[in-house]
């Protein structure tokens, strides 16, 4: 069975706050829910399946109690940042298989203004690798880099246009949390959290949350607005092959042939990619997974604006992304899904909307490129595509 042309993204929505020490996890649940559903033209009524990640409370469960729901669908896939990709696949093939009709999608977290969500019990690995200082992110996700720099001469310099290009789009998004451009200089300049990875090259750290709002072909008829279509999704997990990792790829190797296929459309059909931004690391190696260039070609690809938009090679995360704008709750993928829906209506920032924006991927990574993770990949496009 496939899922093209099988739902529509119909409500999309972005909290605006960025430290919020004064709203409780479930304010913002609430109020990214009813702000989705008021984009789309829906209600709290109209939902009958629900969606969310492994850091609200007792999941699923505790959002269907809280928001007052009778669904007859849900789902509580966890796989970090990209957790939230995957549902918008899952809510699709629900919707066709006749499970529901309108899927409500939700992120909320407080990371920095104090509330880090709940503990999971340590995995069979933390003893080896938590005791030599692999707890932390960035040091992960440095390993990466400095094999890719080592395998095909990947620069500092070239790492930092990546953080470049996020910062020129950031200052045009009044709610971006670091809404100013900076210069390769700035980035390699900036302290280093792991080498080879600055400050600069990690993503900002933010309270917030947003909302997808996925329904059915009739029920997108009915709303009478532009929707975003849903064309294709992949999904893949990474781990560590029992010591034999390789670094120099990601998740996206598989779950992009597989978005890309379901979709019938090729990399050269992309007219603007939302790509996880964690570190400046993440968005090269995911590049190069998805066939934007060949393995070893992403520091010459991002390099002189080609991530920049509107005109860019490949105009990237028009909102300024994780590396600027926001990650909320330590996890990014549903603003990746919001800004492309955002570019295929039309309402991207004017500055950095891309021209007849017909076709669009999102692409989330949850985990850790160092260890384990799951890459999963969606592509979307206007209603007629």
């Amino acid at each position: 069975m496939t899922i093209r042309g099988a739902a529509y993204i119909a409500g999309i929505y972005e909290h605006p706050g960025r430290d919020l020490p004064e709203k409780t996890v479930w304010d913002i649940h609430t109020e990214v829910a009813l702000g989705a559903l008021a984009d789309a033209g829906l209600s709290m009524t109209d939902v009958d399946a629900l969606f969310c990640d492994g850091t609200a409370g007792f999941g699923v469960m505790t959002l269907i109690d809280h928001f007052g729901l009778n669904p007859t669908y849900v789902d509580n896939t966890e796989t970090g940042g990209s957790s939230y990709l995957a549902h918008v696949g899952h809510a699709a093939a629900a919707i066709a298989a006749g499970k529901c009709t309108v899927a409500l999608v939700t992120l909320a977290g407080k990371p920095r203004s104090g509330w880090q969500g709940p503990s999971f019990a340590p995995g069979p690995e933390s003893s080896f690798e938590q005791l030599w200082g692999m707890a932390g992110a960035p040091h992960s996700y440095a390993l990466a880099a400095q094999r890719h720099m080592y395998e095909f001469g990947t620069t500092a310099e070239q790492l930092a246009e990546i953080k470049v290009a996020a910062s020129i789009h950031a200052q045009h998004n009044p709610h971006a949390f670091l809404p100013y451009a900076v210069t390769v200089e700035d980035v390699v300049n900036s302290p280093m959290v792991s080498d080879p990875l600055h400050r600069l090259d990690c993503c900002v750290v933010t309270d917030g949350g947003g909302a997808l709002v996925v329904v059915s072909p009739e029920v997108a008829k009915k709303l009478g607005k532009t929707n975003a279509k849903i064309l294709g999704h992949g999904e893949a997990l990474k781990h560590t092959s029992n010591g034999t990792i390789d670094l120099t790829y990601t998740g996206a190797v598989f779950s992009g042939p597989r978005a890309f296929a379901e979709a019938g459309v090729s990399t050269k059909d992309i007219d603007y990619a939302s790509i996880y931004d964690s570190f400046t690391i993440t968005v090269l190696q995911t590049i190069e997974d998805l066939g934007f260039c060949e393995k070893g070609k992403g520091g010459h690809f991002v390099s002189d604006g080609g991530l920049i938009a509107p005109f860019g090679t490949l105009p990237f995360n028009t909102d300024g992304g994780g590396l600027c704008n926001n990650h909320p709750s330590n996890r990014g993928g549903i603003t990746k899904v919001i800004e492309a829906v955002r570019q295929l209506r039309g309402e991207a920032h004017p500055a950095v909307q891309v021209p007849n924006c017909q076709i669009a991927l999102a692409h989330g990574t949850g985990g850790s490129l160092g260890t384990r993770h799951g890459s999963v990949t969606l592509i979307l496009g206007q209603e007629d595509a």
